[in-house]
């Protein structure tokens, strides 16, 4: 039997060499994904861990600007605004952090939470309601960074929304963290989600939360509308038609009386959509 160390080593660098060759290590994305896949095929990773590793790979290499919510579509809180104005749109959108603006929208002043509201009595025996004492300070990030690296620097910073600027300075949106783990692992529902089985969900007497995935026959049932399924079988489908490319959150198109924005969607697919009456 060979002893020499000298040997051992040059057998296990032949090997490792050799096994190289016949087991190649992926050079690119594309046969990353297919080895992922053969992996999926011989039961080694189940299929859901196989997409959210896709959803980390896409996310590395996205930036901020292609999820962000536009500032069109943030739901404000402007400063010198009473109680009675801005608690019913907060209590509405279910969102829970809220930009605090001045005169403009490219005024961000800071964040409110709306957990920071439960206790408060606002009936006119109370004491004058101070807004500024329960904002939080803003956190600014450009529109241009990496995903993955904004989702690290909210882990260490323990933030869960950032507003978005542009090259200019100015307020170009907000994006949340669970905005970011909705790319890797889908749609995290929340109490404002619709639940499995349902796929229609009012929130507000004009207002409606609608699965991309309804039926059309179902959706014209519910709203007594008249919409063709010729061509497509989801509501989905028709409104990605009507816009003419895939939505991404936060667009809005009308189709007769009707006025979808699209809430939640990926780089495949529209997933949930906010339905209003005009």
């Amino acid at each position: 039997m060979n002893d020499d160390p000298a040997s051992k080593t040059s057998q296990r660098s032949w090997l490792e060499r050799l096994s190289h060759f016949l087991h190649p290590e992926p050079q690119d994305r594309h046969e990353l994904l297919v080895l992922l896949e053969e992996a999926v095929e011989h039961k080694l990773i189940d299929p859901d861990a196989l997409e959210m590793i896709e959803g980390v790979i896409e996310v590395s290499e996205m930036q901020v600007r292609d999820i962000m919510v536009p500032r069109s579509h943030m739901v404000i809180v402007e400063i010198d605004a009473k109680p009675a104005e801005f608690v019913p749109a907060i209590k509405a959108s279910g969102h829970s952090r809220f930009p605090v603006i001045g005169e403009t929208r490219d005024e961000i002043i800071g964040i409110l939470l709306a957990k920071d509201l439960i206790d408060i009595n606002f009936n006119q025996d109370s004491p004058p309601f101070n807004l500024r004492s329960f904002i939080r300070p803003a956190y600014f990030v450009p529109e241009s960074k990496r995903l993955d690296v904004l989702l690290r620097e909210f882990r260490q910073k323990s933030n869960h929304m950032a507003i978005v600027v542009d090259e200019y300075g100015g307020v170009a949106g907000l994006v949340t963290i669970e905005d970011i783990l909705e790319e890797i692992v889908g749609d995290i529902t929340d109490e404002h989600d619709i639940s499995e089985d349902d796929c229609i969900k009012k929130i507000s007497p004009t207002s409606f939360l609608v699965k991309a995935l309804t039926p059309i026959e179902e959706f014209n049932e519910h709203f007594a509308t008249t919409l063709s399924d010729e061509e497509f079988d989801t509501i989905g489908g028709l409104v990605t038609q009507t816009l003419g490319h895939l939505p991404k959150r936060g667009e809005i198109v009308t189709i007769d009386d009707l006025e979808f924005k699209v809430i939640h969607a990926d780089n495949r697919r529209v997933r949930l959509m906010e339905v209003r009456k005009t």
